[in-house]
């Protein structure tokens, strides 16, 4: 594969790349594909030197000056540059972000992703809108979804947070888990707290907060059905009971199980649009078959692992229950074969994060250990 087909086909280049390049692929992937939400498309520069940054010879900070330099000395320009310039730095934008691995959930979060997503580009970055908005929608043959107020929006977005913070998911299956996610990031989108770029911040933030629940998240979904995303949260949002239509969660349902799960539900964004009918010839029966083929795995790598998973359960443990409850004596095998690696697969978690060392230190399972926990169980 010659430099110019890498730049161009990022996909190809993932399936080629070696196993320490992969994770910036996966993310350059998510960000130039999350620009399709408002019909952007980033330039062929910004794919070349993404190239560069997946290759280790510039780091993200210089692809966001290149990007700029670029614009500020180009000598013809185009009609359609002023977008190109908004998908490129918003895409290294989201490249930096997702490459990181700090996050919090809180309000203050939500406004900073998009504050960083969008400095340079929107003069009211990481701004509440001050105004209330509608937009007509494609999928709703025109109409809008009601969004939240402008007065609202500040203390809407932190109920809604807070009270996912408060969430406990002991106890629920996988499919209630996946109902409880999809309702989270429903009621989050809805706010719609900026003037612009709400879909591409909620999706950052979403794929974030996933992976500080354990979760490897497949980030190409995301990539290749952002539309499909977008179109799926505003049926979730929609209802107008004067033509007996509710708010249609399952678009969003199917997305979710196919992220966490690996399933194959078929995704298409025409099944979606209001008042859209099957021909013969054109069903969209979903599949609800588990694959390996994506990279998000509930599975742990070994039995140390799985065993540890089952001890715990829905309880909070010290690392002197834990081997009593797993029958081992041995605290360094038991450190090297069963814990660590269970919190590396992002199955188990400290209750303490900040500090390791705690006196009153416990473990307890991510949501992805209590899925896998409820697997196990039916």
């Amino acid at each position: 594969m010659n430099e110019e087909q890498k730049y161009i086909d990022f996909e190809a280049y993932e399936r080629v790349a070696e196993p320490h390049k992969r994770e910036r692929v996966s993310a350059w992937r998510t960000a130039i594909g999350l620009q399709d939400v408002d019909g952007l498309r980033v330039s062929d520069y910004l794919k070349e030197i993404a190239v560069k940054h997946i290759e280790g010879d510039i780091t993200i900070d210089e692809v966001r000056e290149q990007i700029q330099s670029y614009y500020v000395n180009k000598t013809t320009h185009d009609a359609d540059d002023a977008e190109k310039e908004e998908a490129d730095r918003v895409a290294a934008n989201i490249t930096k972000l997702l490459n990181e691995k700090s996050f919090s959930l809180t309000p203050l979060e939500f406004l900073n992703i998009h504050r960083h997503l969008f400095e340079g580009v929107f003069k009211h970055a990481g701004e509440i809108r001050p105004y209330d908005i509608s937009k007509k929608e494609w999928v709703l043959q025109g109409d809008t979804v009601v969004y939240g107020r402008a007065a609202d929006i500040h203390e809407a977005l932190k109920y809604d947070i807070q009270t996912e913070r408060d969430f406990s998911y002991k106890g629920l299956t996988t499919d209630e888990i996946i109902s409880h996610v999809v309702d989270f990031v429903t009621l989050l989108w809805q706010n719609h707290p900026f003037r612009e770029g709400n879909t591409r911040t909620t999706a950052v933030f979403v794929i974030k907060y996933l992976r500080s629940c354990g979760f490897n998240v497949n980030n190409e979904l995301f990539a290749d059905n952002s539309w499909y995303f977008r179109n799926a949260l505003v049926r979730a949002n929609y209802s107008n009971p004067q033509k007996g239509i509710q708010p249609d969660k399952s678009f969003l349902v199917k997305f979710f199980r196919n992220l966490l799960l690996g399933e194959n539900n078929e995704l298409k964004n025409r099944y979606m649009l209001i008042g859209y009918k099957d021909d013969e010839n054109d069903t969209h029966t979903s599949t609800r078959t588990s694959t390996h083929a994506s990279s998000i795995d509930i599975q742990p790598s070994s039995e140390n692992v799985r065993r540890l998973v089952l001890a715990i359960g829905k309880e909070e443990m010290s690392v002197k229950s834990m081997m009593e409850a797993v029958g081992l004596k041995n605290r360094p095998n038991f450190m090297d074969y069963s814990l660590a690696p269970a919190i590396r697969e992002g199955f188990v978690c400290m209750k303490y994060p900040a500090n390791p060392h705690h006196p009153r230190q416990r473990y307890l399972l991510t949501l992805k250990g209590l899925m896998l926990l409820d697997g196990n169980n039916s």
